[in-house]
């Protein structure tokens, strides 16, 4: 036998670095892909409208969608307000769908066209939660996703009292992160690659590693919850590669792409903890002391949180609409 053949042979026996990463961290799969989940065996998932625009356009999940248009057609109601309850019915849809085959939790995002409105953000995510009790779904396997603006952190402020527990999207500051823990929010979801792509183009240069912007922020942010015993769950989104993962290895959860669980899965080098809580508990952080004028002012100036956290709801909120008209397709 070679030595070629040996050594391969060896990594093989190795874990890869996907089962040494669910050692120390909850790892989410980021997708509407139905066999992606089942290959690679998150504990839990998340949607959000342009992964499930995304999937109504594949072959093999264009059934959700005509299956929900047959049953809500006659619904009674009419116009928009029609339009609104079969998408409502459709995110329900490929939630259950997903926790058929995860063991967790689900995230399923509001209407980001909500994201200045609580009261409105407040009752979309009731009329979810009341969408997935009727199909038998406890609650506490569903997050409601909501834009971490100051009105939608309000939003979910409220929620979580009445026991809907929630995941504070399209977040990229401190300030944001500190406002969810203030609020008793379950889980927010700091988007590592799209601070790296604004510093990326910003300042022209590329970013590898420990000193990538995007893992940074989430480092900051992990310390700052474990220093002060916050017990928002923190959830690193939107990775470019794979280092990024391997540089928060040890955040309380991770959502990652199916490309980037792929590569993970055919891996076999080394990870190490990265982010530990007793570390956290000793570093030196100063309180962050905040009101709404103070929020208001901190996400303002802060010029890539500003327009990332914009960007992000714009971008949400054109991948509704292009759902919406599909949905308006199928009714004519």
């Amino acid at each position: 036998m070679s030595a070629a053949v040996t050594e391969d042979k060896k990594a093989e026996t190795k874990p890869s670095q996907l089962d040494q990463l669910k050692k120390f961290t909850k790892v989410v799969a980021d997708t509407g892909d139905f066999e992606s989940i089942k290959d690679f065996k998150p504990q839990d998932a998340t949607t959000n409208p342009s992964l499930i625009f995304a999937a109504t356009q594949k072959e093999q999940y264009a059934h959700i969608l005509e299956e929900v248009v047959a049953d809500r057609i006659n619904s009674g109601l009419s116009g928009p307000a029609q339009i609104e309850d079969i998408m409502d019915h459709l995110l329900v849809a490929f939630g259950c769908d997903i926790l058929e085959i995860v063991p967790g939790r689900v995230s399923t995002e509001t209407d980001a066209r909500l994201s200045f409105d609580a009261e409105g953000s407040i009752r979309k995510a009731r009329q979810l939660i009341d969408l997935y009790a009727k199909r038998g779904i406890d609650r506490k396997r569903v997050l409601i996703k909501i834009a971490s603006t100051w009105e939608g952190i309000n939003a979910a402020e409220v929620l979580q009292k009445e026991g809907i527990n929630c995941n504070l999207t399209l977040l990229f500051s401190l300030a944001q992160a500190v406002r969810c823990a203030e609020a008793k929010v379950q889980l927010i979801s700091p988007f590592v690659g799209r601070i790296y792509d604004w510093f990326k183009a910003a300042n022209k240069r590329d970013y590898a590693g420990a000193e990538d912007p995007g893992v940074l922020s989430v480092q900051e942010i992990y310390t700052y919850y474990k220093k002060f015993g916050y017990e928002t769950e923190v959830m690193g989104a939107s990775f470019r590669n794979v280092g990024q993962i391997i540089e928060l290895a040890g955040c309380d959860l991770l959502t990652i792409s199916p490309e980037l669980l792929d590569k993970l899965s055919k891996s076999h080098e080394p990870i190490e903890r990265k982010l530990d809580p007793a570390k956290a508990k000793n570093a030196e952080v100063q309180r962050l002391a905040l009101d709404e004028k103070t929020f208001r002012y901190l996400l303002n100036d802060d010029a890539m949180a500003s327009e990332k956290t914009a960007e992000g709801i714009r971008k949400f909120a054109a991948d509704i609409v292009k759902l919406e008209k599909v949905v308006a397709s199928k009714l004519k």
